[in-house]
């Protein structure tokens, strides 16, 4: 094979170990059944004579061979073909009209089970799981423009307003009643203040500390603060609030220093998971959004592991800074990628002294 990538030597151990890191770089044909493979194919190994690498399908094919009906390596990936299925079944399930798990299986020409796994394994939820987050996102969103809840509750595709009221704190962090009044009826406090990572907003519920925010300006944070929570208010001169205060400074400034307050998370169950094993990685440490997946037995849900980390509202407490790419580099983070990497050098510091 002529690929200054890889020799043969090294083409035919990657499919002795069937190796799907190596799908993409070549395919291998056997002389004896005229079929080309992926690396990572299941079928019966060939002999080592019997076999002829090539650096990809077109050449494969050029020299008569035909692509193996296992792997199918003349078309995309498979792990690729089950992300676009999962994607077309969230459009689905995006949509107005209600949907079931069986017509969502049979638009991806799939087994209910199957699609059901799959799924899951991908998300890290379940189809109906996914559609009541996605309707409460849709709520949040009618709720301020609708004459009434229950029309709000339609329009966001709740099939009737029964089946909201069933879930409806979990929805929204409230009633909807409260959440159209910006939550006047669930009082939010905040305060503004100083740490070494800027300007910080530090908001508290009657629950617990709901939201720890981080910006350069104030401007910057309570317009944060105000997607949030809109009717938030500031904190009086109260003592005791100014000392709660004080705690979660100084566990930003000190991240490996004890926190023992009560927070109020507000999410789905799929994200409060992920914010719950987010808690468990110690400071100083560093995990890739992979094993934080396979962590909450999820290997699957890289991605929506991601996208959970993105949503977390309460910065340093809720460390998602500490989870980076599988190869140690620094991905994205909700107070920017700057602050990340301040973090992560202080608590490595810290560490050492």
């Amino acid at each position: 094979m002529n690929n200054a990538m890889l020799t043969d030597d090294q083409c035919w151990q990657a499919v002795l170990a069937r190796d799907p890191n190596a799908d993409g770089q070549f395919v291998f044909a056997v002389l004896t059944t005229a079929i080309f493979c992926r690396p990572s194919c299941t079928a019966r190994r060939a002999l080592r004579q019997n076999v002829r690498f090539y650096k990809d399908v077109a050449s494969a094919l050029e020299a008569g061979f035909r692509p193996c009906k296992r792997c199918q390596p003349d078309k995309t990936h498979p792990q690729q073909q089950r992300l676009e299925k999962v994607a077309a079944a969230c459009r689905l399930l995006e949509q107005d009209q209600p949907v079931t798990l069986a017509e969502l299986a049979a638009a991806v020409a799939m087994s209910p089970y199957h699609f059901h796994r799959l799924f899951k394994a991908v998300t890290g939820v379940t189809p109906k799981a996914w559609q009541q987050a996605f309707r409460a996102r849709r709520l949040r969103e009618t709720l301020a423009n609708s004459e009434t809840i229950t029309d709000a509750v339609l329009a966001a595709g709740f099939p009737d307003s029964s089946s909201y009221y069933r879930n409806a704190d979990s929805a929204l962090g409230m009633t909807a009643r409260a959440f159209r009044r910006g939550g006047a009826s669930c009082p939010v406090w905040f305060t503004l203040t100083d740490c070494t990572l800027g300007r910080c907003l530090v908001a508290e519920s009657e629950r617990g500390i709901c939201a720890v925010l981080l910006a350069q300006s104030d401007d910057a944070l309570l317009a944060q603060l105000s997607n949030l929570f809109p009717h938030a208010r500031q904190a009086e001169d109260d003592p005791q609030f100014t000392a709660r205060v004080q705690q979660v400074i100084a566990h930003v400034e000190r991240p490996d220093s004890p926190f023992t307050l009560p927070l109020d998370l507000r999410g789905t169950a799929f994200q409060l998971q992920v914010w719950q094993a987010l808690r468990q990685i110690p400071a100083g440490e560093r995990v890739s959004y992979q094993a934080l997946a396979q962590s909450i037995g999820k290997p699957g849900a890289v991605r929506a592991v991601a996208s959970a980390c993105g949503a977390n509202k309460l910065a340093v407490i809720v460390p998602c800074h500490r989870v980076v790419r599988q190869s140690g580099a620094l991905s994205g983070y909700r107070w920017g990628a700057e602050r990340k990497a301040q973090l992560l050098a202080r608590e490595a510091n810290q560490q050492e002294t």
